[in-house]
């Protein structure tokens, strides 16, 4: 052990020694390195955190969830084929919610456009969702004014609404003022109940609660017309029951609603929230390994680099290579120095390349509104790379070290 922490202890210094009397050649040499590993670790810790956002915006949805909709997510099926389907509609929430007992909460909601206005401030493209019950149970909304809808709203079509944060900013100045206004919408005035906490951005776009109005069903669908509405179903399964085993009972009720033949295709689509979540991975992974790629074009660069850098070492400190070899110095501890200054002038190049990173992470995340890290597990694989592309870079000049006569290598002078 003790002679292991001196060869460690060796090879640090030799690497530092080195890095300082050749300041420039060591710098050039180790540049490759730097580059691989900056263009490594930027291209993880950007995709990772990238996926980490996308995931938490699909479970912002509704984990175990299946969405009942005319229309396919995925993309997977022609748009053509789509249009002439017809829409979910109310009743057959309430038919699934007695067919499919693996159900924990149902609930429905119409989708538009429209604008909003309070006095003189119009305010154009707000999301319009007039919804039942269970919606708050499947999608998670903080109230931070006011309260949310409450069962009479439901019961009795009250023009209550619950409002985004950005939209009470934009029409009200100050988001607190927007509780206990009245508000126009479908030129019918809305009474302003509760404001939903900030959100802030999504990447995937999502709900966009901090752009919507949150309206009863019975009330807006007094406002609008169902079927223009986009209306969609949400299912929420029970713990620990599978999502295979969840699509395969609401695929039979809903064939059983809509009382299709068993030689007729589906006309609707179950959209599946954790389905979206393992499309997304597999996209980012793929993304990842093109990345790792490219970069190791780079490393290979480094490596050839730091291999010249210990050519000419070797070279140059031949003659103490006899010296040590003639006072019994073993292969293996030559060989083992000169590994390890290799390895540690290449971590001293990717530590170079995480600096660059972690700064550059810093402009990023200013500037596109959600944080890029870079995580243990990450520094760690660059640490891991950085060792083996040393070990690699140096073995054969380590070679060539431990295998030096000790009288022709003293003569070399």
């Amino acid at each position: 052990m003790r002679k292991t922490l001196e060869i460690l202890g060796t090879g640090l210094k030799m690497a530092l020694g080195e890095f300082r009397s050749n300041k420039l050649r060591t710098f050039l040499s180790l540049f490759g390195i730097t580059i691989g590993i900056f263009c490594i670790i930027g291209v993880l810790a950007t995709v990772n955190s990238l996926e980490k956002n996308v995931q938490k915006d699909i479970k912002a949805l509704g984990s175990n969830t299946i969405f009942i909709d005319k229309w396919d997510y995925s993309g997977q099926i022609p748009y053509w084929k789509l249009l002439n389907r017809p829409s979910p509609k109310y009743h057959e929430m309430d038919l699934l919610r007695k067919a499919v007992p693996e159900a924990a909460n149902i609930a429905f909601a119409l989708q538009r456009m429209d604008k909003v206005e309070f006095q003189d401030e119009k305010l154009d493209n707000v999301r319009m969702y007039g919804i039942s019950e269970d919606f708050s149970n499947i999608q998670t909304i903080e109230v931070i004014d006011g309260r949310y809808l409450q069962q009479t709203d439901f019961d009795y079509a009250s023009n209550s609404a619950v409002i985004g944060y950005k939209v009470a900013e934009e029409l009200f100045g100050k988001p607190e003022r927007a509780v206990g206004k009245m508000v126009n919408i479908y030129n019918r005035n809305v009474n302003i109940v509760g404001l939903i906490k900030k959100q802030g951005s999504s990447i995937i776009g999502g709900w966009e609660f901090d752009n919507c109005v949150l309206l009863p069903y019975a009330f807006m669908k007094t406002l609008v017309r169902e079927d223009r509405s986009d209306p969609v179903i949400m299912l929420q399964g029970k713990e620990m029951i599978p999502m295979k085993a969840l699509r395969d009972e609401v695929t039979g009720a809903m064939r059983s609603i809509r009382k299709l033949k068993p030689t007729q295709a589906d006309n609707f689509s179950l959209n599946d929230v954790d389905a979206f979540g393992e499309f997304a991975a597999g996209i980012f992974s793929g993304i990842n390994m093109g990345g790792f790629f490219i970069a190791i074009l780079s490393l290979f660069v480094g490596m050839f680099g730091v291999a010249n850098i210990m050519f000419v070492t070797v070279r140059e400190r031949t003659p103490q290579i006899g010296l040590k070899k003639a006072i019994g110095a073993k292969k293996m501890t030559i060989m083992m120095e000169f590994l390890m200054e290799s390895a540690f002038l290449c971590i001293l190049g990717g530590m170079i390349g995480l600096l660059l990173v972690f700064l550059l992470t810093l402009a990023i995340s200013s500037s596109i509104g959600f944080p890029i890290t870079i995580s243990i597990k990450i520094m760690t694989i660059a640490v891991s790379i950085c060792i083996i592309v040393g070990v690699l870079a140096g073995i054969i000049p380590a070679s060539i070290a431990s295998k030096m006569d000790p009288v022709v290598a003293i003569r070399s002078k």
